[in-house]
């Protein structure tokens, strides 16, 4: 791959984390691979890699924009991101409040218990492990 598509990847995998785009891209079928190397280009690529906005500004900005679409998938998987990127979880919750009053309440509420779930996993997953080695 050339160098644009590896920055591309790198961001990527830094916002949606290796686990995830190494899953995508073990999926990867003759059929879906152009679609995945255009998503990478153009999505990670030209719009993550724009410097015009922080990355963090960008992942509350796709929070909002998959949310009010309806794309509960992609509310989980930003959310993620988000936490991954930076953003706080009030951050989050402040965007969800404006998708709320801006594209539905439906809309905020679907969002909301995603990014609650989301939320909580990642605090657990961040928590220290007990001196005892228990969790």
């Amino acid at each position: 791959m050339d160098e644009s598509f590896e920055r591309a990847m790198s961001v990527r995998r830094a916002v949606l984390g290796d686990d995830y785009v190494d899953a995508v891209m073990t999926g990867t079928t003759p059929f879906t691979a152009g679609f995945q190397q255009f998503v990478t280009r153009w999505a990670w690529g030209e719009a993550w890699l724009d410097d015009a906005l922080e990355p963090q500004v960008r992942s509350l900005l796709t929070i909002a924009v998959v949310t009010v679409l309806g794309q509960l998938s992609e509310v989980r998987l930003h959310v993620r991101g988000a936490l991954r990127n930076g953003c706080s979880p009030e951050q989050i919750a402040a965007v969800l409040k404006h998708v709320a009053v801006y594209a539905g309440v439906a809309r905020g509420v679907a969002g909301v218990s995603i990014a609650d779930e989301e939320v909580a996993a990642h605090a657990a997953a961040s928590a220290p492990a007990p001196a005892d080695g228990s969790r």
